[in-house]
This record gives structure tokens, C-alpha cells and sequence, in this order.
């Protein structure tokens, strides 16, 4: 069980479902319902075989790229720390209108971005790889949920307490941002 929650929490904390339903109620303003579920649909799985190509092929890009876990670990904890710090001083997001927003901006890269592929990559050394498409499984459900009823929980907890619950979330975000930058120059790549 503590496995199991080693590879969640890194995973939820670096996708952040719930941070994600204001983003998605904003992005998905005025779409009809129908249209909203195809496009929550879409952007489940646009993350999923984005997150599950790295989950296989991550190793084998970098290198390709002669690029190391640790480099993609210190960029991704860069990005992380900066999209953390923008959420955290940002107050409004711009909303979009389109056809595709399931896959961008959704899919790529709100739901499976720098942080979960970052994370992915080193759940996988730390606790393996049926664990991380464990994981990986589990959120993506936890994000399906959250779009599909984004409405209800945004009038259950309120959009106060959901920038709240991001803002926090976002917190995390930075210190593991942190965490992953310290670690990849102290030259470890646990969580």
C-alpha cells in the first residue's frame, strides 16, 4: 500500500485534477453538453497516450537526445516551478472556444505536461513500472471525474474553494519542483 501511495501522490500532486476543473470550467464556458463530454473524452485520452508513450519510450528519447532523466528533471522542475508561480500570481485565465481543446490545451499539456511526464519517468526507476501505469490509471479516472462533473463540484465546493484547493495544490507543486531540482543536482532521482 505504501507503494502504491509513493507513486500516487507524486502523480496527483504533478497533474492536479482538482486545480484542473476551474481551468476546464473556464476553457469549456458556453460548450454544449453533449460537446463536453465528447471533449472530456478526447482530453482523457490524448493524456493517456501521451503519458503511456513516455512511460515506454521516455528512456529511449533521451537517448536519442543524449539528454539524462536529471536534465529532463531539472527542466521539468523549472517549467513546474514557473507554471506554479504563475498559478499561484495569476489571478484569471483567458478562455478558448475550439474544437480541439480536449487535445490542446487539456490533454497536452494541462493534464499530461512537464510535471507528470517528469514524474513518470522517475516513478518508474523508484517503484517500477506496474505501479506507475497503476497510478497513471488511477488519476487519469480521478481526472475523467473531475471534467465530467466539474459543474457539480465547482456548486459543491464553490469556485472559491476550488482556487483555494489549486492554490494549494500549486504550493506542492513548487516545493517538489524544488525537490526534483535539488535532488537532480545532489545527483539522486527519487521522489
Amino acid at each position: 500500500m505504501q507503494d502504491i501511495l509513493m507513486a500516487f501522490i507524486p502523480l496527483f500532486v504533478a497533474i492536479d485534477p482538482i486545480g484542473l476543473i476551474p481551468l476546464f470550467l473556464g476553457i469549456s464556458h458556453g460548450i454544449e453538453p453533449n460537446q463536453l463530454k465528447v471533449i472530456v473524452k478526447q482530453a482523457t485520452w490524448t493524456a493517456a497516450i501521451v503519458a503511456i508513450g513516455f512511460v515506454f519510450l521516455g528512456h529511449l528519447i533521451f537517448t536519442s537526445l543524449h539528454i539524462t532523466v536529471t536534465d529532463f528533471q531539472i527542466a521539468g522542475g523549472l517549467i513546474l516551478f514557473a507554471l506554479a508561480s504563475r498559478d499561484l500570481l495569476v489571478m484569471n485565465e483567458p478562455t478558448l472556444l475550439r474544437a480541439d481543446i480536449g487535445v490542446v490545451p487539456l490533454g497536452v499539456p494541462l493534464i499530461t505536461g512537464p510535471a507528470a511526464i517528469t514524474t513518470l519517468l522517475i516513478l518508474i526507476d523508484t517503484v517500477g513500472l506496474g505501479l506507475t501505469l497503476i497510478s497513471l490509471t488511477i488519476n487519469l479516472i480521478l481526472v475523467y471525474l473531475a471534467f465530467r462533473f466539474g459543474r457539480r463540484i465547482s456548486e459543491w465546493i464553490g469556485i472559491t474553494g476550488l482556487r483555494a484547493v489549486s492554490k494549494i495544490i500549486s504550493l506542492l507543486l513548487a516545493a517538489i519542483a524544488i525537490h526534483m531540482i535539488r535532488q537532480s543536482l545532489m545527483g539522486h532521482t527519487g521522489p
